[in-house]
């Protein structure tokens, strides 16, 4: 049986950086060292284990315990879901890589987002191989790559299940939890995102003779304040949901020119649109720049680089209240509960298949400068992992 701090400091030390879509290259970058060690951990537990590659270096794995009747003969599959990859480590007041233990602490990038959920579903795991003759369901762990940026692992995986070329898992699981910072409780519905650039052209030339230009930067100007009306007026009319709110929008970067005395020829924004279950991706996207143009002149926008739907509560009820059950029979507190951020489950929800969110931690600590988990969490989410799938 594993032990569930050592496995979570194994995995903190193996860094697995997300690019985020930057240029960037270098060893802590991309989750191969991360997906090596699973391959190992899951042939020292004598389960058979796949390997998918989604981008280079970038690799989806799966490991599979068969119950007393296997899927390909009509038996229930539970998939227990991680992913790899975490946020950079800029502007870290820690050492990431470290796993230092403090009291009932442990330090490190990824120790609460998401690597703790993924060893305690590891060590779940574990325990589950012991009993393995006992089991009435499968049980396969996916850890999937490219959450952070764009659920890239986990649109392929989903594609798998309907389109074939996964010999582990033939077709799609009856059941998944997704490992996320949920503080125990139980996530069954988060909100959707779409994200895209908006770009405005100027002229440049000489700041002493601005004339002779166009600056990009102002052209923005009027965009950016249609973007804030857009978020205090437009947005909230567009939906309620009552775990969820309304949906929201945001402009989170802006770059443009070259230097200071230099006419900015064009300038560039982020904006990121949070959507309710219930909404359409390319529907809230053509809604926004339609409000901008009708505001503004010059604007273009490209198509959106990331899109997500969020996770509905439509079909996860029940499956949410099996495992509320489990989590109080151990003596934890637990809610049914929804959240703002994006999580794996996105890819999953739409086919139709149970869904939820569950996993140690608090997403207040998640992607900070000190990033670190509860020990405690820890072991208890193991715990519940292991009573819930044996029991499945």
């Amino acid at each position: 049986m594993l032990d569930v701090v050592e496995t979570l400091r194994d995995l903190v030390r193996l860094p697995s950086v997300n690019p985020m879509g930057r240029p960037v290259s270098g060893p802590i970058y991309l989750e191969s060292r991360v997906t090596d060690y699973l391959q190992r951990l899951f042939e020292k537990l004598d389960v058979p284990w796949e390997r998918s590659t989604v981008e280079p270096e970038r690799d989806n794995i799966v490991a599979r315990l068969d119950g007393r009747t296997p899927p390909e003969k009509g038996g229930r599959v539970l998939l227990l879901e991680a992913h790899q990859d975490t946020v950079p480590i800029e502007g870290m007041t820690i050492d990431p890589f470290a796993a230092e233990v403090r009291g009932d602490r442990l330090y490190g990038r990824g120790a609460c987002d998401i690597k703790g959920g993924m060893a305690a579903m590891l060590a779940a795991f574990s325990r589950l191989a012991e009993v393995r003759d006992e089991l009435d369901a499968t049980i396969v762990m996916g850890c999937t790559v490219g959450e952070e940026f764009g659920y890239t692992g986990a649109r392929l995986l989903a594609k798998q299940w309907t389109e074939g070329g996964l010999r582990l898992m033939p077709r799609a699981p009856d059941a998944i939890i997704v490992a996320e910072p949920t503080l125990l409780n139980v996530v069954i519905a988060h909100k959707g995102l779409v994200r895209w650039r908006c770009r405005t052209q100027g002229r440049a030339a000489h700041s002493s003779q601005p004339q002779l230009g166009e600056n990009a930067i102002f052209k923005m100007a009027p965009v950016l304040q249609s973007l804030e009306k857009y978020q205090k007026d437009v947005a909230p009319t567009r939906g309620e949901h009552p775990l969820l709110g309304r949906p929201t929008l945001s402009v989170g970067v802006i770059a443009g020119g070259i230097s200071v005395n230099t006419l900015p020829d064009q300038c560039v924004i982020e904006i990121d649109r949070r959507m309710l279950p219930e909404e359409n991706p390319e529907e809230a996207y053509r809604h926004v720049v339609e409000f901008v143009s009708q505001h503004t002149d010059g604007a273009l926008h490209d198509p959106p680089f990331v899109t997500a739907p969020g996770l509905s509560n439509t079909h996860n009820e029940p499956l949410a209240d099996r495992l509320v059950e489990v989590v109080r029979r151990l003596g934890n507190s637990c809610e049914k509960i929804g959240v703002h951020y994006g999580t794996d489950a996105a890819a999953y929800g739409p086919l139709g298949i149970p869904a939820v969110v569950f996993g140690p931690g608090d997403i207040a600590q998640a992607h900070t400068e000190d990033e670190w988990i509860a020990l405690d969490q820890l072991r208890r989410a193991a715990d519940i992992l292991f009573e819930f799938s044996r029991e499945f």
